[in-house]
C-alpha cells in the first residue's frame, strides 16, 4: 500500500522553523517529505535529516528542476552546459543515497527555446542521462522522469514519450513516474497511463488541475487512488500545492481530501 508524502516546493516558507513543519506532517498522518533541491535545503541537509528522524518521516523523493534557474540545462546546444547540469546530477547523488530518496528529472530538460529541435533536444538528454544514470548504478540510486506537460518543459510530455527515453538509455536506474496535474493534461486518461505503467512507476505527484487544494478543480482523485491500488503501487504518492493556499492549509487540508476518497 502506497503511503501519503508532502512536497515543499518553496523552502523559505519553513526555512525558520523547519521542526514544527515536519512536526505538523506527522500529526497530520504523512509519512514523508519531498525536498526541492534548491540552495536553502542543500544548505541545511543536516538540519533536514535530523528533522526528519525525530519526527519519523521519510525523504522519499528530491526535485532537480531549481538547477534548471542557475542555467543548467540537458538539451542545451552548449556542450559547456551540458557538461556542467551532469556533473550537477551526479553531485546529488550523494544527498539522494544519504537520504535514501529517488531523484526526479523534468524541468532540467529544458524547454523549446532552449533547443527549438526535439531530435536533437532527446540525443542530448539522452547521452546526459546515461551518463547520470551509469553513475547512478555504481551507487544504488534511482531516478524518476516525470512527463511534465508542454506549457513548462519542452520535451518528453507524455508518458509515453518519457517510456520512449527511458527505454533509448538503456540504464534500469530509471523509472517513470506520474503527475496528475501534467496528465489531466497530456493524456486522455488519468487511470489508463497508471495501468501501462504498472510495476515499473517509481513515483507519483497527487496535484489539483489548478495546482491549489485537492478537491477544488477537476481531478478524479479517487479514481487515480483506486488505480494506483489496483495496480498495487506500493511507493509514495506525494501532494503537491502551490497555488491558491499557504502551506499548512494545503497540509491539513490535502490528507483530509484523501482520506475521504478512500
Amino acid at each position: 500500500m502506497f503511503r501519503y508524502s508532502y512536497i515543499i516546493i518553496d523552502f523559505s516558507e519553513i526555512e525558520g522553523d523547519v521542526q514544527s513543519t515536519f512536526a505538523l506532517l506527522r500529526d497530520c498522518g504523512y509519512s514523508g517529505v519531498e525536498l526541492n533541491l534548491t540552495p536553502g535545503v542543500l544548505n541545511r541537509l543536516d538540519e533536514l535529516e535530523t528533522a526528519a528522524a525525530a519526527n519519523g518521516l521519510v525523504v522519499p523523493a528530491m526535485l532537480t528542476g531549481a538547477a534548471y534557474d542557475e542555467g543548467l540545462c540537458l538539451s542545451s546546444p552548449h556542450p559547456d552546459i551540458r557538461k556542467r547540469t551532469v556533473e550537477r546530477l551526479k553531485s546529488y547523488l550523494d544527498v539522494a543515497s544519504r537520504f535514501n530518496a529517488v531523484l526526479v528529472v523534468g524541468l532540467l530538460q529544458g524547454l523549446r527555446s532552449d533547443e527549438a529541435d526535439p531530435v536533437a533536444a532527446n540525443q542530448r538528454i539522452v547521452a546526459c542521462l546515461r551518463e547520470v544514470g551509469l553513475a547512478a548504478l555504481d551507487v544504488g540510486v534511482e531516478f524518476v522522469i516525470e512527463p511534465v506537460n508542454h506549457l513548462q518543459v519542452g520535451f518528453n510530455n507524455s508518458l509515453a514519450e518519457v517510456q520512449h527515453l527511458i527505454a533509448e538509455i538503456d540504464v534500469p536506474v530509471f523509472k517513470p513516474m506520474l503527475d496528475t496535474i501534467h496528465m489531466n493534461i497530456e493524456e486522455t486518461s488519468l487511470t489508463e497511463p497508471i495501468y501501462r505503467c504498472g510495476e515499473s512507476l517509481g513515483h507519483v505527484h497527487l496535484c489539483e488541475s489548478n495546482a491549489g487544494l485537492l478537491g477544488a478543480g477537476r481531478i478524479d482523485f479517487k479514481s487515480v487512488l483506486d488505480a494506483l491500488k489496483s495496480v498495487k503501487y506500493g511507493r509514495f504518492a506525494s501532494v503537491k500545492v502551490y497555488r491558491k493556499a499557504n502551506l499548512e492549509e494545503g497540509v491539513q487540508s490535502s490528507i483530509e481530501f484523501l482520506r475521504a476518497q478512500s
